[in-house]
């Protein structure tokens, strides 16, 4: 039986702690791999994502081919280019790669990846060597579930958590279910998912379902207009940063849930739900943060 956390009943989890006496080390060191031509701006807005939930630092790991499109895109992002392959995707187990892995608090893979044998390989990779926790979303989760990554025991293997953060369509090609078979019980399929894989899904979508198999949180803030491109890879971004930030895993998704709908909320009343687009989230989330500060939570689960 999983139990139903309540922000009502207080249980919302607290937001990280930031010392006074902090440093930028204090505060994270976060890696997001991702990126690929055509599909640069997925891991720029993970990136700018988890500097604005207060990350201390933030590497974007990308194809060489696009570093420089990265790294103009936010100063304060730093990046790392890998080898492209000829296909112009990066390649796995760089030696600097390696460093940016064993040096991350948290990491992240999968915003605007592509999908072939050079990125399964990278995952699978990730998902056997990283120590550090990691999360999963976007061509990383289809690669997991194309490779059967996730019934192969290596999220386990490093004994560290791994969180997923599929939409419907993708929590169908990991499950086997069908979107329809997925949106009738949403809460039953990602418990019974979370509880098989050892992970933490973020089931998204209209009420996202954030689960561990033992605790669940059906998150109620958001709006029809934060179904648009790149509206997950900020998701992604403030997951990574929170469980960087030394949040429990459950903690961060669920924090890392309810703030990007009260980003997204903030946006719509800026810019209306049809004009709202992804970069628009990145400019609320500190009012998401303030909204949070202890006596002001807002979120509840529905």
């Amino acid at each position: 039986m999983s139990v139903r956390i309540s922000a009502a009943g207080g249980d919302l989890p607290a937001l990280p702690q930031r010392s006074p006496q902090g440093h930028k080390g204090t505060f994270g060191k976060v890696a997001i791999v991702g990126g690929s031509v055509g599909m640069s701006g997925a891991v720029c807005l993970s990136a700018v994502a988890a500097l604005r939930t207060g990350s201390g630092l933030v590497t974007a790991v990308v194809p060489a081919s696009i570093q420089s499109i990265v790294a103009a895109y936010e100063p304060c992002v730093m990046t790392l280019g890998l080898a492209d392959s000829e296909a112009g995707n990066s390649i796995m187990r760089d030696r600097q790669l390696r460093q940016i892995v064993a040096g991350s608090d948290a990491l992240a893979v999968g915003p605007g990846l592509g999908q072939g044998e050079v990125q399964l390989g990278l995952v699978r990779y990730l998902l056997e060597s990283c120590e550090c926790p990691l999360v999963l979303d976007a061509d990383a989760l289809n690669l997991a579930a194309a490779g059967r990554l996730l019934a192969s025991g290596s999220v386990s293997r490093a004994g560290r958590p791994v969180i997923l953060t599929p939409h419907p369509g993708e929590f169908a090609r990991l499950t086997g279910l069908t979107v329809g078979e997925i949106d009738s019980d949403r809460e039953g399929v990602a418990v019974q998912f979370a509880r098989s894989t050892g992970t933490i899904v973020v089931l998204k979508g209209p009420g996202t379902v954030v689960t561990d198999g033992e605790r669940t949180w059906v998150n109620s803030t958001g709006n029809s207009g934060m179904a648009t491109a790149g509206s997950g890879d900020v998701l992604t971004g403030v997951v990574v940063s929170l469980l960087g930030q030394n949040s429990g895993a459950f903690e961060a998704a669920a924090i890392a849930v309810c703030a990007h709908g009260l980003a997204g909320d903030a946006a719509a009343e800026r810019w209306t739900r049809r004009g709202l687009i992804a970069s628009d989230l990145l400019n609320f989330l500190p009012e998401a943060w303030r909204r949070l500060d202890p006596g002001e939570t807002s979120c509840q689960s529905v």
